[in-house]
């Protein structure tokens, strides 16, 4: 099995605002894919089961908000008998450039607390993780850059790079992770306005 998390917070509130794009990937999957989504009983989180290039995925939204998010998607994957080299975490990156993606095979947190509580919560940090830039603010604070809204015209270029996760994620599942690695890294969405703030 094949699982997708794509982390995030839950609720209108925090719905277009970078700390979500995770969730915004998986939803294009879900959409892609024709899957539903359902509640995980038991592990705090929406689930959506599909297949793509005769691999079954399963799409994970954790709904523990963003700082607990392994403590959903690591007994998830326990309990479907995955490895952690079957997950991709999608998540956001205020350290890459607004508009840019980076796939990698393993490594730190970064600074996401999201992406520590997996690492955590798994006991290892060798799972390949798509992430998505979302720049900093030069005039705002990280959290509140991140919890803020995408204006119009930042929204345009989100969709794209959100689109562009989406496709890098199924290149992975047909493709393997090199394959994937090698068409999308780098990628930068067409035009890239500044952060606000």
């Amino acid at each position: 099995m094949n699982v997708i998390a794509g982390l995030g917070n839950p609720g209108e509130t925090y719905a277009n605002t970078p700390h979500n794009v995770g969730f915004d990937v998986v939803d294009a999957l879900a959409d892609r894919l024709g899957a539903g989504w359902k509640n995980g009983s038991g592990f705090h989180a929406r689930v959506a089961r599909t297949a793509h290039a005769g691999k079954p995925i399963m799409l994970v939204k954790p709904q523990t908000f963003m700082n607990l998010s392994g403590t959903s998607v690591a007994p998830l994957l326990r309990y479907f008998g995955g490895e952690p080299r079957d997950l991709t975490v999608v998540l956001d990156d205020a350290d890459l450039p607004f508009g840019r993606l980076r796939i990698r095979t393993s490594g730190g947190s970064g600074g996401h607390r999201g992406l520590a509580s997996v690492i955590e919560t798994l006991g290892t940090e060798a799972f390949p993780r798509i992430r998505l830039g979302v720049g900093r603010a030069e005039r705002q604070g990280l959290v509140g850059h991140v919890l803020g809204k995408f204006d119009g015209d930042r929204l345009n270029t989100v969709r794209e790079m959100v689109a562009a996760a989406a496709d890098a994620a199924l290149c992975l599942i047909a493709n393997g992770l090199d394959e994937a690695m090698n068409r999308f890294n780098g990628w930068s969405a067409s035009a890239v306005p500044p952060p606000a703030g």
